[in-house]
């Protein structure tokens, strides 16, 4: 993935919070020069992996298959005693037309929110015990307070106020329903992973590797220079 296109696409994400007033920590502003002079005060945006996380699932083409994301809250599970928090945050920004690959968590449950803007759709599938999809049985779903059952592939909407429970094992992918414009999403899960909790079906990769054409605009979660001594 180009820089320009993570630049742009970090730049389109931080017009969305502000046009639905989702205001981000400071550590989201922080330039990639003042990241160069900052120090161990800093320690936990690094390893909890939290700010800026742009992807194209390394398939070269993110217009039509990518996501973009703020994680601005998160614990560790790797190092607990220093992060003891059990819980995550996130934004997330679909535009239309782009679309986030069907997926399943083995550690964190999640609700997905959408917090403004156009419809998303997430179709949803069980998983067999092998951990192959499950083409075939009902999926019960939770949606604020609502629990029904869809047959499996089903595509739930939610409009701009609405949620879904995601559970362990759930496959579920996003689009945006076609006409109804980009959409701001708002994650609250247990602590995140997106190292190691992640099972794509097709497998994708989950962090692009990078073409420098131009100057990084913000850092990415994934590359903090080392704390200052």
């Amino acid at each position: 993935m180009k820089r320009s296109e993570i630049n742009k696409a970090l730049k389109e994400l931080e017009a969305m919070c502000r046009e639905y007033k989702c205001f981000l920590p400071p550590f989201c502003h922080f330039t990639p020069e003042q990241w160069q002079e900052l120090g161990h005060e800093y320690d936990e945006v690094r390893e909890c992996m939290l700010g800026w996380d742009i992807t194209d699932y390394g398939l070269g083409d993110f217009d039509k298959v990518g996501f973009s994301l703020i994680t601005i809250r998160n614990g560790n599970r790797a190092m607990p005693e220093k992060y003891p928090k059990v819980y995550a945050e996130k934004l997330l920004f679909l535009k239309e037309g782009q679309y986030s690959p069907n997926h399943f968590h083995w550690y964190k449950t999640e609700d997905i929110i959408n917090r403004g803007g156009g419809n998303v759709l997430i179709r949803v599938y069980n998983s067999l015990p092998d951990e192959q999809i499950d083409y075939e049985s009902d999926v019960t779903v939770h949606t604020d307070g609502r629990t029904y059952t869809v047959p499996a592939g089903s595509q739930i909407r939610l409009t701009p106020g609405e949620s879904i429970h995601v559970q362990q094992y759930l496959y579920h992918d996003f689009s945006v329903e076609p006409g109804t414009g980009d959409v701001l999403l708002g994650e609250v899960s247990q602590c995140n992973d997106d190292n190691t909790d992640n099972r794509f079906m097709p497998p994708v990769g989950r962090f692009p590797a990078i073409e420098e054409d131009e100057p990084p605009y913000r850092l990415l979660c994934n590359e903090y220079p080392a704390a200052k001594e």
